[in-house]
């Protein structure tokens, strides 16, 4: 369900899927071919969310952002990268993810992270406030931390994930069609 909040409609490119269960409200944007699942919150109220292209957020994850104020005039918006996985009942709060990015399922991402590309975040990792991931590196744990660097496959599948979800959503939309 997509809603307005202030009168800001949420944008969708070309190819975009968004569940009839899931709820996209204001200032959202999201990029060519990506996809939110059922039971997913993207609330874009109080400052923007950004999805880039081919990027999946999967069932029961929440995207919030931080409102702006006097002593932080941006707030934090969450913005999310070309290619990214966001797994099963993961929160993200006022962060930036990069290209080539798979969090983890249960994973929560905090306020004024950065998460470079080329980065996973173990399932049920906690990324305190003010933190930023390196590329090129797999995190986990509460509070998350660097535990090694990323095989090739583990490169290798950034894009196939993103890839799949592109099919994926692809196949929900033609059945849609079909109705």
């Amino acid at each position: 369900m997509l809603r307005p909040y202030k009168k800001i409609m949420p944008t969708l490119s070309e190819g975009c899927y968004v569940d009839q269960d899931a709820v996209v409200i204001g200032d959202v944007t999201l990029g060519k071919d990506s996809s939110i699942w059922p039971l997913v919150v993207v609330r874009g109220d109080v400052n923007r969310i950004e999805v880039g292209a081919r990027s999946n957020i999967q069932d029961g994850s929440i995207v919030h952002v931080t409102r702006k104020t006097p002593g932080n005039p941006e707030g934090y918006p969450t913005l999310i990268g070309d290619d990214v996985t966001i797994g099963h009942q993961v929160m993200l709060h006022g962060c930036v993810i990069g290209n080539r990015v798979l969090v983890g399922m249960s994973a929560v991402v905090m306020d004024n992270v950065t998460v470079e590309s080329d980065v996973i975040i173990a399932a049920g990792s906690v990324v305190p406030p003010n933190k930023t991931l390196a590329s090129g590196y797999v995190y986990k744990g509460n509070p998350v931390k660097q535990a090694r660097p990323l095989s090739d496959a583990e490169r290798a599948f950034f894009t196939k994930s993103a890839d799949n979800y592109v099919v994926l959503k692809d196949e929900y939309l033609e059945m849609l069609d079909a109705d």
